[in-house]
């Protein structure tokens, strides 16, 4: 399996509230989007206390939104502008128009986090941010995912969760826009609630017992489309569904309402509840590891 995280790994745990911010702007744009950067560090993963060891990286603050989305989205939106030379703008794949309201009339602008896109369609945004900005993207790795929501700690206790997320139970059964809860010890926002999160691993339901072999940086890589891992829960789901270490297994059905044959690789059209944001490597990988990467794991 390809390295894309070769740095050496700095055994400590990040002061609670402390974290170092990055802001990157989409060249040809006034669209920006914040990273903190964490730690490498080992921890206990999931009920079971798995030992994981994972090097440094950098998370976004907030989910990705429709704002920043919709720039590659929308060929209009685009500019010739990026840190790549050959970046050509007629020549970018994008997404297949939507022919419905994928929000449900929840809200797109704003801030409102991007939803219903496939897990391939969030990382050929990946793909798209790499052209654009000259720094490889991807999904968090489960792994990455959780230590990130557990910022060194542990998870609110269900009497603070409404504090820092949205859940059934405060939500009025729709997505808000990022940003307005509060937000954990590294600064990381809605990681719990609002709209549950794509990770980058294929779903396993042994997963823990797999990566005890691969305790350092473990990802599961796809042999397949389906299915997915989503983590942290979402606006419509109770309470005692949503944390840190909640699994849940992509469905084919989210994508039910979809007419197409075969179905789209960009639009889950059943699933508002779901949306992604993005890891940077500290240690960038070369070329020819990215073009590995995108390879692997974006899967038709």
């Amino acid at each position: 399996m390809l390295n894309f995280c070769r740095v050496l790994l700095v055994l400590i745990a990040l002061p609670v509230g402390a974290q170092n911010l990055d802001t990157v702007r989409i060249p040809g744009t006034e669209v920006s989007f914040t990273l903190a950067s964490l730690p490498g560090g080992t921890f206990a993963m999931g009920e079971e206390g798995t030992s994981v060891t994972l090097a440094p990286f950098a998370i976004g603050t907030h989910e990705v939104t429709h704002d920043a989305y919709r720039i590659f989205q929308q060929r209009d939106n685009d500019s010739p502008a990026a840190a790549t030379p050959d970046f050509a703008v007629d020549a970018v794949t994008r997404p297949s128009p939507p022919y419905l309201d994928f929000t449900y009339g929840m809200g797109t602008r704003g801030g409102f986090p991007q939803v219903n896109t496939t897990q391939q369609a969030a990382l050929r945004y990946c793909a798209w941010l790499y052209q654009k900005t000259g720094q490889f993207f991807r999904l968090p790795t489960e792994a990455e995912w959780e230590y990130a929501c557990l910022a060194g700690g542990d998870a609110p206790s269900p009497e603070m969760l409404g504090d820092y997320a949205w859940t059934y139970e405060n939500s009025d059964e729709v997505f808000h826009p990022v940003g307005q809860k509060k937000p954990n010890a590294w600064g990381l926002y809605d990681l719990l609630g609002n709209v549950s999160e794509w990770t980058l691993d294929a779903y396993a339901a042994d997963y823990f017992v797999r990566i005890g072999a691969w305790p350092q940086d473990p990802v599961i890589p796809p042999t397949g489309k389906h299915s997915r891992t989503v983590r942290g829960g979402h606006y419509d789901a109770e309470a005692a569904e949503v944390g840190c270490r909640v699994r849940e297994k992509s469905q084919a059905k989210w994508q039910a309402r979809d007419p197409q044959i075969p179905k789209s690789k960009w639009w889950n059209v059943d699933s508002p509840f779901v949306g992604f944001r993005l890891v940077r490597p500290a240690a960038q990988p070369s070329e020819e590891e990215i073009q590995d990467f995108f390879a692997t794991f974006i899967v038709d």
